[in-house]
């Protein structure tokens, strides 16, 4: 919102002594940001008013025709006696044609710089000495005020002004201009009245309302006009119609008008039209004028039928969706409620009748349906706010009485004013409440003069007040809105910091230990983390290469998603960890190790309906519960992505490539950190390689997989070659992660070692081998490793030779050969039993 301070000044009674800086922090107390100040023109030196004493018109050889002109700068900087006849003056060049002799023009004499430091000084020219420049808005770094050539000043801006007189304050050049940025819940000040009433109350001057002292009592009951009009859709809650007659469209937009739309950064374009945008960012009411004679019959409102289609103003052809609000007449839609009025009744330069349209609509429905054309328009900005609904007949007459006065034409008596919009809402609390929220010292008077100066009514009854806010402050709904209103008046910044005393605590919690200690343990493996956006597209999975059956095809869809490209919530992290390796891998980072820890989302078999709790209150214990029953399975997942060399090449040593069972080592180290055992066995599962892929079992649940990717989707995505990963349900595994924060006890016995090579078939699953020997070794058996694998002729053919570490201890004495000699002969035995395996001698 654009706020020219001189417009400003019409409404609030702003002390002269007020600098723009203490009028920027009255702004910011009152919780609007100052985006910025804009001072005026960046002109130094003289830049005056000039009237032309003649003009000659001269082709040049280029096919250019330029006009030496003399013009009178006043007898302070005229050259005596240069002018025809005698009459003193400045010769000045002009390749401008809009201006003729006896016009006043803007003149930047010698000794002047213009925006982009561009200096005037006397220079020879197409034959002649130009001493001076007659200047165009765009040259005076002023917005554009919609003419064609330089600055003609009328008889309204020049206001009794002379040849030699500055003419930067005639055109506003030196006005300040605050461009603020207005959260939505403070809709009103999306106008200057809006915002002159804030300041009025903060600075504690007077404001005068442009629409007069009760501008609500002329919209308290529908009335029927001369326009008729029906509402068949209660989201428009009022409809204003009022008809101005025999306008002259010729007429020009007055100055000042013209100057405060450019400010604003609104385009001139017709009397009528900029009266309507006029009256908008005085008022706050978005306004709209209709052409009286394209009218078919009355006026209406309604919900779009699927298919409909409207030309807007735009010159865009807009087919409607069903439940699009829009503004009829017999010939069907003419416009869309709220966002933009059809091109079939728009006011041109041939327009004498006018009708004017106030309304308010639910700010929902416009706000959907701006979304839905992909429209945004002022009145759309303000209308998905909320307007005020009771100053729609006070809008229309403004607007009226500014055609009249600048239009000629006649108002006509009889105004339309359809719909009933509900009455404001009352609250009732403790005047106390304020005090007691904010921490800081409120009395019950400031309490009651605060929301009386934001124009509330209210009434007190001993310790509580009754408060029903004006029809421009929808905002205002609970007793915590009127707790921040207060706030804001009284002044936030005398709220005393006290520092909270710290209560003793407990420390993390065993699930925050746990997930910590695997991201360390992840960590000092050499991984790096990362935090993906969570979102994902079918096209992920598609080429994840995920069936129709996977669980992970069960995504929530947003409703409202960041890009269409991605619409749905992840149901796993390896799109987004490929998606990471991929920008890495093109800036020239090939040996990559990152990790992630976040939640994947998985829609529900029987989606429960979420609540929506009023504001009124605070939800219920079944509310609670439903809104908890709605929220879809989310569990927490661990995924890491492997490229490149594992440990780089060094000299006299080849690099180490990142593997499958470097992939399936970082597993098993989140397992050991969680003091759990997991067992894994070959397994199919997308998007990994078919014959590389290891599936983690605790117990009989899956917990997730590792291995490497499968060479065709690495291929379709320019991923780099051998690329591996690993996903487990990390959720699952903390669930169990009973040994964090324990030590195990140590036993002060010697360990014995021994070492058993075992025959195999060579489609036997080491993982099987070694559970055989864990569970036939007992529990005297305290670790195992396999450290070899060899297969040769001497084993036969589809053999392979498996040998395993184990270490044997007991914690309470100190084991005898016999025992160990016992222990490992059981464990061979029940390997050989389960997996048929022989031991290699």
């Amino acid at each position: 919102m654009k706020a020219p301070v001189s417009w400003l000044r019409e409404c609030v009674a702003l002390p002269d002594s007020l600098t723009t800086e203490q009028l920027r922090d009255t702004f910011v107390r009152l919780g609007i940001e100052v985006e910025d100040i804009a001072t005026g023109s960046e002109v130094t030196g003289p830049v005056v008013v000039g009237r032309v004493l003649s003009l000659v018109p001269e082709e040049q050889k280029n096919g250019k025709t330029i006009n030496w002109c003399t013009v009178d700068v006043g007898a302070e900087h005229n050259t005596p006696a240069f002018g025809p006849d005698g009459a003193d003056g400045r010769g000045i060049v002009c390749g401008a044609h809009n201006f003729s002799v006896g016009d006043q023009v803007v003149v930047a004499l010698p000794g002047s710089v213009l925006p982009g430091d561009f200096a005037i000084a006397a220079r020879k020219t197409y034959g002649h000495l130009s001493d001076g420049m007659i200047c165009a808005a765009d040259e005076l770094g002023l917005p554009d005020d919609g003419s064609d050539g330089i600055i003609v000043l009328s008889e309204e801006l020049l206001d009794g002004a002379v040849p030699g007189d500055p003419a930067l304050p005639l055109l506003g050049a030196d006005e300040v201009v605050f461009d603020l940025e207005v959260t939505p819940d403070m809709a009103h000040c999306l106008s200057i009245r809006g915002l002159a009433r804030e300041l009025g109350q903060a600075l504690q001057v007077s404001f005068t309302d442009p629409v007069g002292p009760d501008p609500v009592a002329a919209d308290l009951a529908p009335v029927e006009g001369a326009i008729p009009v029906s509402i068949e859709d209660p989201r428009c809650r009022r409809f204003v119609a009022l008809s101005v007659t025999g306008i002259d469209p010729t007429r020009p937009t007055p100055a000042f008008m013209s100057r405060r739309l450019a400010q604003s950064d609104i385009r001139s374009l017709s009397l009528p039209i900029d009266i309507t945008n006029y009256v908008m960012l005085e008022l706050g009411n978005p306004l709209h004028g209709y052409d009286a004679g394209k009218l078919a019959g009355g006026l209406g409102v309604r919900a779009a039928h699927d298919g409909e289609t409207l030309t807007t103003l735009d010159g865009a052809v807009r087919t409607l969706a069903a439940g699009d609000l829009v503004i009829v007449d017999d010939s069907g839609p003419i416009g869309l409620a709220g966002v933009m009025g059809g091109a079939s009744t728009e006011m041109s330069e041939t327009t004498t009748d006018v009708v004017i349209e106030a309304a308010a609509f639910e700010p929902a429905s416009v706000s959907r349906t701006a979304r839905t054309v992909k429209l945004t328009s002022e009145s759309s900005k303000r209308f998905e706010r909320g307007v005020d609904h009771g100053a729609c007949v006070a809008a229309a007459r403004r607007a009226a009485e500014l055609l009249v006065r600048y239009a000629g034409g006649t108002i006509s008596p009889e105004v339309t004013v359809a719909g009933e919009p509900e009455p404001m809402p009352s609250t009732t609390f403790g005047v106390d409440l304020p005090q007691r929220i904010l921490g800081m010292p409120v009395t019950a008077d400031q309490v009651v003069t605060a929301l009386e100066g934001a124009g509330c009514t209210v009434a007190r009854t001993g310790g509580e007040i009754t408060v029903t806010p004006p029809t421009w402050r929808t905002d205002l709904v609970q007793p915590y809105d009127y707790v921040e209103e207060v706030g804001q008046k009284v002044g936030l910044e005398n709220i005393v910091g006290i520092l909270p005393r710290a209560s003793g605590g407990r420390g993390y919690t065993a699930r925050q230990r746990a997930r910590r200690a695997v991201v360390h343990a992840l960590a000092d493996q050499g991984f790096v983390e990362l935090l993906t956006l969570p979102w994902q597209s079918d096209h992920d999975l598609d080429v994840l290469g995920v069936s129709a059956a996977d669980p992970r095809r069960n995504t929530v869809r947003v409703a409202n998603p960041l890009a269409e490209t991605s619409p749905d919530l992840r149901s796993t992290l390896l799109p987004g960890l490929l998606r990471a390796a991929l920008r890495n891998t093109s800036r020239g980072i090939d040996d990559l190790a990152i990790f992630e820890v976040g939640s994947v989302f998985r829609a529900s078999e029987t989606p429960v309906p979420a609540p929506r709790p009023s504001l009124a209150q605070r939800p219920s214990t079944a509310e609670l519960e439903q809104l908890a029953a709605s929220v879809p399975p989310q569990p927490t997942h661990l995924g890491a992505l492997l490229t490149g060399a594992w440990v780089p090449a060094r000299p006299g040593q080849p690099a180490q490539p990142a593997t499958w069972q470097h992939a399936v080592a970082a597993v098993e180290a989140v397992a050991r950190t969680l003091g759990l055992t997991l067992t894994r066995q070959n397994a199919s599962h997308a998007p990994f390689h078919p014959g590389r892929c290891a599936e983690f079992r605790l117990g009989e649940v899956v917990v997730g997989h590792a291995g490497e990717l499968h060479p065709s989707m690495l291929a379709d995505l320019k991923a780099p070659e051998r690329a591996c990963a690993a996903e487990i349900n990390l959720d699952l595994l903390l669930a169990h992660a009973d040994a964090i924060g324990t030590i195990a006890a140590l036993s002060p016995h010697p360990v014995v070692k021994e070492d058993v090579a075992l025959v195999v078939d060579a489609g036997t699953s080491a993982a099987e081998v070694e559970r055989a020997l864990v569970a036939g070794a007992g529990e005297l058996l305290e670790e195992i490793r396999l450290f070899d694998v060899y297969a040769g002729e001497q084993l036969g053919e589809g053999k392979v030779s498996l040998a395993y570490a184990l270490r044997f201890r007991a914690s309470d004495r100190t084991l005898k050969d016999a025992e160990v000699a016992k222990a490992r002969e059981a464990a061979v035995a029940e390997a050989a039993r389960v997996t048929g395996a022989t031991l290699r001698t």
